[in-house]
């Protein structure tokens, strides 16, 4: 009968890609990489500084996340992987709904800011519309990162130990 696979192959986790969370994690990533790209696309200034590194940061740890637990490597992270489903959940409801969060109410406060400039007739260049399309994928990335947190919060309240 043929052994157990090599420990040093690296094959998907497929089951992590069809589950609910590793779903969420690419709509995450996506609408996370949306969010940002229309910051940093255009000029900004000032608190969008603080909400183009939160995005930024969030977006690099969901990634390494979701590539940890796409290759089913979580346990060579030191501490962290023995606890992989409350560290998806303290990630989730800590850093992505706070900051994504933070970082909506941000674009958003600029977009009512630029609101004038969206008046017909207004012939200067506008950032009213880049403003307001990283708000909403702000906030569409904030309800992700809490429906995924909640979902990692009900398997704990399961005594389960495994995100799938």
């Amino acid at each position: 009968p043929p052994g157990p696979p090599a420990r040093g192959s690296l094959s998907l986790h497929r089951a992590y890609l069809r589950s609910p969370l590793g779903l969420l994690r690419l709509g995450q990533l996506a609408l996370g990489a949306a969010f940002w790209v229309t910051v940093a696309a255009h000029k900004y200034e000032g608190a969008a500084h603080f909400a183009l590194f939160a995005a930024v940061l969030v977006w690099l740890l969901t990634l390494a996340l979701f590539g940890l637990s796409l290759l089913g490597r979580w346990e060579l992270v030191p501490w962290l992987g023995s606890r992989w489903l409350i560290t998806n959940l303290v990630h989730d409801l800590a850093l992505g709904v706070g900051l994504y969060a933070a970082a909506t109410g941000i674009m958003g406060h600029k977009a009512k800011q630029r609101s004038f400039c969206n008046l017909p007739g207004y012939s200067q260049h506008c950032l009213y519309s880049a403003y307001l399309s990283a708000s909403i994928c702000g906030g569409i990335t904030a309800c992700l990162y809490l429906f995924s947190g909640l979902y990692c919060l009900s398997r704990r309240c399961q005594d389960q130990r495994d995100i799938i």
